[in-house]
């Protein structure tokens, strides 16, 4: 069982920065492929990044060259450094994490997430 807690939420101005944190309980942190999505209103969950295990990182082009993500495997966390925000990103951004062999995108995949923490970026 791992228990995640997103932190690190809030508004920004259009090209800003926030950081955000996933703070996961439990011995088994470094075994799990960690993974970030978002949620707007009226819209499906969306995949936002991905780390596996070795620290490899997968983005969809939305986000790409915009957010990194990272983990500390020391310290039982992941995290997301999201720069240049625009207004569209703005959404509840939710960490997860998931047993499967690499990487993945799917929701479904994920057996484990946070509450979420909201992040608005006003133009």
């Amino acid at each position: 069982q791992v228990q995640l807690v997103e932190s690190g939420g809030g508004l920004v101005q259009a090209g800003g920065s926030l950081r955000l944190s996933c703070a996961a309980s439990g011995r088994t942190f470094s075994s799990y492929v960690m993974g970030w999505f978002r949620q707007a209103p009226g819209k499906e969950r969306e995949f936002v990044a991905a780390i596996s295990r070795r620290g490899t990182t997968y983005y969809p082009d939305s986000v790409k060259g915009r957010f990194t993500i990272s983990r500390d495997n020391a310290k039982n966390t992941a995290y997301l450094q999201m720069n240049s925000l625009k207004p569209e990103d703005t959404a509840v951004y939710y960490c997860a994490a998931s047993k499967v062999a690499t990487w993945t995108m799917t929701v479904s995949a994920y057996e484990y997430w946070g509450q979420g923490t909201q992040v608005t970026v006003s133009s």
